[in-house]
């Protein structure tokens, strides 16, 4: 499958008139010991695999744009939403026009941190739920809103964040690609009988087996692919409810199954959401987003 292919000729975001396709440049050699592609042929993105001085210039030419999304609800805001801000501005997509979308309840509690030039942060608030589950499974629905509102008039690119992670690394321009999916770092050397997919047949986010274990902290994609993602969790999760079931892992079990479904053109190894509490691991080079220290007990009304 093609990805991040850059047709600039009638491109209304291009700055040229010439086509290139990027991942041409990708040198799956350099890391034999993992698995660097699907078997629908997209590219599982490993340190080593690519150049990011190419990647950033091209998309700069390209004049790439990416929205980000984060939700903050209730104690998340306080806990971790500065440090998720101020290490994005030092670590995620450097050099391209972003602009935080930041969920919350609260908004007059959202940080001032200092922008980058070209960088902004727009506060949207939302609902408060009682239970965290609900918050979960509202995003789906609130990211497709604001994508149909606005994302869509100024952005090509929008990447979808859990608030509880810290950029420890680059997280560049490479990650950008027609619709991209992350391997869960807990799974992603298991095999696939013991990955967690909804097994209630009554549940729209049903599984019997799948190709990968998907984690919903980081998702994204060309716009149009993203909110066509939201919308179809968001329906998912919508008849769940008619029929009064609720998916094993909320709006992430939906998320596998959509992409079970629509296969995504990329694949973001675990390099770029890695669990230290894992340890170690030889195949792990660098990391560029970490998993924040959970207290659920504290954070999660209704647990």
């Amino acid at each position: 499958m093609m990805n991040t292919v850059w047709t600039l000729l009638g491109n209304p975001f291009a700055a040229a008139t010439q086509t290139f396709n990027l991942d041409h440049t990708l040198n799956f050699g350099s890391r034999m010991l993992v698995e660097n592609r699907t078997s629908w042929k997209a590219p599982i993105i490993w340190e080593g695999m690519f150049d990011p001085d190419m990647y950033d210039r091209r998309h700069l030419q390209g004049q790439s744009s990416v929205a980000l999304t984060v939700f903050a609800v209730g104690r998340y805001l306080d806990a971790y939403l500065k440090t998720f801000l101020t290490s994005a501005e030092q670590h995620f997509m450097l050099g391209l026009p972003v602009t935080y979308y930041v969920f919350t309840d609260l908004p007059e509690k959202v940080p001032n941190i200092t922008l980058a030039p070209r960088r902004s942060l727009k506060v949207m608030r939302v609902e408060k739920h009682s239970r965290w589950q609900d918050i979960s499974m509202m995003r789906m629905k609130t990211i497709s809103e604001a994508i149909q509102s606005e994302i869509r008039h100024g952005f090509r690119y929008v990447f979808c964040f859990d608030v509880d992670q810290e950029f420890v690394g680059r997280f560049g321009s490479e990650a950008l690609g027609d619709s991209v999916a992350l391997l869960h770092a807990h799974f992603y050397k298991l095999p696939k009988n013991r990955f967690t997919y909804d097994k209630n047949p009554k549940s729209e986010a049903f599984m019997e087996t799948g190709d990968f274990y998907y984690h919903a902290a980081i998702f994204g994609g060309l716009w149009g692919n993203v909110k066509r993602l939201a919308d179809a969790c968001h329906r998912g999760i919508a008849a769940d409810r008619l029929n009064g079931v609720e998916a094993l892992w909320h709006d992430e079990s939906h998320l596998n199954k959509y992409f079970w479904v629509h296969k995504p053109s990329r694949l973001l190894s675990p390099e770029y959401c890695w669990d230290r509490s894992i340890g170690d691991r030889s195949d792990i080079r660098v990391t560029r987003l970490v998993w924040a220290t959970k207290d659920y007990n504290n954070l999660r009304p209704g647990s």
